[in-house]
């Protein structure tokens, strides 16, 4: 049986290496479309920090690791899947047929409709060969306007900071990390930031990019910045465009069930480019973290060896280290209609919380700087445990929930040995 892997990243890999482990026999061909080994996007900032080279962003650092578990690792590009023939074309005109296939073609950069974004020295961060660029551009003092201050905006922003670039960052949100965050949590994380010396601008477009040495980015509210760096960070969407026509059901993402199959038997995706069930939101999302990519590819790749595995769904997590400021999102941290939350803000200290309830069980939550809740917020979130009389609590103050945690896990506890 030949298994056909689009992607050679974290979920294409880990799906790899769990297929030969239950399949000794099998083909397995892991496809990659950049001429680089397989690499983790993630590890790109520590490589601009100088925390690493370039070697530490790879996924495997044996060379002969993927030849010695007999993965054929190859690079191509696919433009299109043709479910009824099983077979995946590419953009040199073959074709590679397949008995079961693994989308896990991650994402790409959006790119804003913003005169001047093809000149030279306006570039995304996402890439190794954008990361060598950047390098070679920041240098200490150089001026560095960053379009976009979301979670991959954030994780950016450190580490150029960490380069000592004069830094500007410019949001078309209303507050810092507005998709992850709300107005109370999105406004500190802003007042950290400022504090260690970067410039943010919220509620402003980037209109047009002028050619010169320096670059000229002109605002939406009629400012104009000196730059000799742009960067753009302004979100990704999944890579899943040469999937038109194929029959696989795609929305955001690839659409999946329990199984990471798609509508397609035999074809399955998993990672950024997947859309699969949130049960805290009741709806698919698109989670575009690399632990629900590893829980996926490996629940997928189960599935296509023949061993019967489902996940559990997905849940929208982000835990983000700003400028040494840890901040967390969990499910449904923008609230539900009806719903009631509570809201403790310690401005002088940086330290935050904010609870989204749905009756008495905690759907949501945002906070910054208390570190020591994150496991208990996201341990309530994803179970939706019923919190009875600890929701009130809760509601007095939010800062009980190690109490609120054990007292709902042991009632639940209760209630399952009862009813088995």
């Amino acid at each position: 049986m030949r298994h056909v892997i689009l992607g050679d990243g974290p979920a294409g890999v880990i799906a790899a290496e769990t297929i030969r482990k239950q399949r000794r026999d099998d083909e397995i061909v892991l496809i990659g479309d950049e001429p680089e080994p397989p690499y983790s996007r993630m590890a790109i900032p520590y490589l601009l920090m100088g925390n690493i080279d370039e070697q530490g962003t790879y996924l495997r650092k044996d060379p002969g690791h993927f030849e010695r578990q007999r993965i054929d690792l190859r690079t191509g590009k696919a433009t299109a899947v043709d479910t009824t023939a099983r077979h995946v074309q590419f953009t040199d005109g073959s074709a590679l047929p397949y008995d079961r296939l693994l989308i896990a073609t991650g994402a790409t950069p959006i790119r804003p409709p913003i005169p001047g974004m093809d000149l030279p020295r306006v570039h995304a961060c996402w890439t190794l060969p954008d990361a060598r660029r950047i390098m070679s551009l920041a240098a200490r003092g150089a001026r560095v306007l960053q379009m976009g201050a979301g979670f991959i905006g954030c994780i950016i922003m450190e580490a150029l900071a960490a380069r000592d670039v004069e830094l500007t960052v410019v949001e078309m949100g209303d507050r810092m990390v507005p998709r992850m965050m709300g107005a109370g949590a999105g406004g500190m994380i802003r007042r950290w930031v400022e504090g260690k010396g970067v410039r943010v601008y919220t509620s402003t477009r980037v209109e047009a990019i002028e050619a010169g040495s320096p670059l000229v980015a002109r605002l939406s509210n009629g400012e104009s910045l000196a730059a000799d760096l742009v960067i753009s960070a302004t979100g990704v969407h999944a890579n899943i465009e040469f999937l038109e026509n194929s029959g696989i059901k795609c929305l955001l993402g690839v659409l999946t069930d329990e199984h990471m199959q798609t509508n397609v038997e035999g074809v399955f995706a998993a990672g950024d480019c997947a859309e699969a069930f949130d049960p805290a939101s009741g709806k698919t999302i698109v989670s575009a973290i690399q632990p629900n990519a590893a829980d996926q590819a490996y629940c997928a790749a189960m599935n296509m060896a023949g061993r019967k595995a489902r996940t559990n769904g997905v849940t929208l997590i982000n835990v983000l280290d700003t400028l040494g400021l840890i901040s967390a999102s969990f499910g449904r941290w923008e609230g539900v209609p009806g719903g009631e939350h509570v809201e403790r803000s310690d401005e002088d200290n940086f330290r935050y919380i904010r609870l989204e309830f749905d009756g008495d069980v905690l759907v949501g939550s945002n906070c910054v700087g208390l570190t020591q809740h994150v496991g208990l917020l996201r341990g309530l979130t994803e179970s939706r445990v019923k919190l009875g009389s600890w929701k009130q609590a809760l509601m007095r103050d939010p800062l009980q929930l190690p109490q609120a945690y054990l007292a709902s896990a042991q009632a639940q506890h209760a209630r399952n040995a009862r009813a088995a």
